[in-house]
Order: structure tokens, then C-alpha cells, then sequence
């Protein structure tokens, strides 16, 4: 039995991609991507869903956070989904949703952990700061997530070299093609096989 895996996103979806792709080449084997669930109905994470066959759902903003979460724990116990992975999801779930997901949800976060992570570090705010504090490496970390943002237990992490010549946007695509795109997949298959044992 595969461990079902849902994929939240927000914008572009290249890590969504990098998901997509491992499980199509045989690198997820106890994972399936089963669905994707965006809190933004233009994403072009949307349509790489679309592309590859996976259903997706649009949650709106309308209504309190708790109202969010309630609507989302409806939509992933519908689907019967066992694993979460936020991959550029935009929004920060509470402790009232991740308890109910104890080592079950994932995160992608764009920098080694602890340096710059946490409550305002997000997209391009990461690369910048790295940039600002001089650091000749930086890198990304594939977390569980808790109620700390950026908090919880640190699954993998890949370290990538700072070049002189960086600006925020060349070190963000250097840190996503040399370890988010690499580390998540990984990630996805250690936390799919852990809960297939345990099921």
C-alpha cells in the first residue's frame, strides 16, 4: 500500500515538478502525489497538476485561518492522504492543524536551518538576507513541520556554494536546482516509506 501524498502549493510549482518527475522515473516508490491543494486559484502549480493527471482543489482565503484548516483536514481525509508536503505553500498552518499531523507534514525551506528561517523568511527574503550577511554557503533543509515556523525536526539538508557575482534571483535558482529539486523528492520517499512500514 503506497503512502498518499498531498502536495500544497501557492505559485509556480517547481518543486511540485521536481515531485512529479521523481515519481514518474520510479524515485518515490512507496509515495503516490495523490493530490494537490493551492490557496491560490491562479497558480501554475495548477496546471502542472492538470498536466500530469493528479487531481487538485482550491481552497479560498475567504473565512478565519481556523476556517482554512478545517476546510483543508475535510478535503485531506476525503482523499485518504497520509503524508503532507509544503512545497511553496504561502501560508503558515497553526498548531491546532499540525497536531493533527505529528511528523506527517513536510517543508522545503531555502536555507540551512537555523540560519535565516523562521517568521518573515520566505522566497526571495532568504537569498537576500544570505547575501547581506556575507555566508559563502547557504543551502536548503527538508523539515517536519510544527507549530514553530521552521521548527520542526530537520530531515535533509544540502549545502550550495555562494558565488561572488550573486544576486538574490541567481542564488534562488542555484538553490533550487542544486537541493530543493534534489533534497524533496528524497525527503518525500524517506517520510512514504517510514509511514508504508508503520501502516
Amino acid at each position: 500500500m503506497k503512502t498518499r501524498i498531498a502536495v500544497l502549493v501557492s505559485g509556480g510549482g517547481t518543486n511540485l515538478q521536481a515531485l512529479l518527475d521523481a515519481e514518474a522515473q520510479g524515485r518515490i516508490p512507496h509515495g503516490e502525489i495523490a493530490l494537490v491543494v493551492s490557496n491560490n486559484p491562479k497558480a501554475y502549480a495548477l496546471e502542472r497538476a492538470k498536466q500530469a493527471g493528479v487531481p487538485a482543489a482550491v481552497l479560498d482565503k475567504a473565512g478565519s485561518q481556523a476556517d482554512f484548516e478545517d476546510r483543508l483536514q475535510r478535503i485531506l481525509e476525503l482523499d485518504g492522504i497520509d503524508l503532507i508536503i509544503l512545497a511553496g505553500f504561502m501560508r503558515i498552518l497553526t498548531g491546532r492543524f499540525t497536531a493533527k499531523w505529528p511528523n506527517r507534514i513536510l517543508n522545503v525551506h531555502p536555507s540551512l536551518i537555523p540560519a535565516f528561517c523562521g517568521q518573515g523568511f520566505y522566497g526571495l527574503r532568504v537569498h537576500e538576507a544570505a547575501l547581506a550577511r556575507g555566508v559563502k554557503l547557504t543551502g536548503a533543509t527538508v523539515h517536519y513541520v510544527n507549530e514553530i515556523p521552521d521548527g520542526g525536526p530537520i530531515l535533509l539538508q544540502k549545502a550550495v556554494e555562494v558565488l561572488p557575482e550573486d544576486t538574490p534571483e541567481t542564488l534562488q535558482r542555484r538553490v533550487m536546482e542544486q537541493a530543493e529539486w534534489i533534497l524533496l523528492p528524497q525527503a518525500a520517499e524517506l517520510a512514504a516509506r517510514q509511514l508504508a512500514e508503520q501502516a
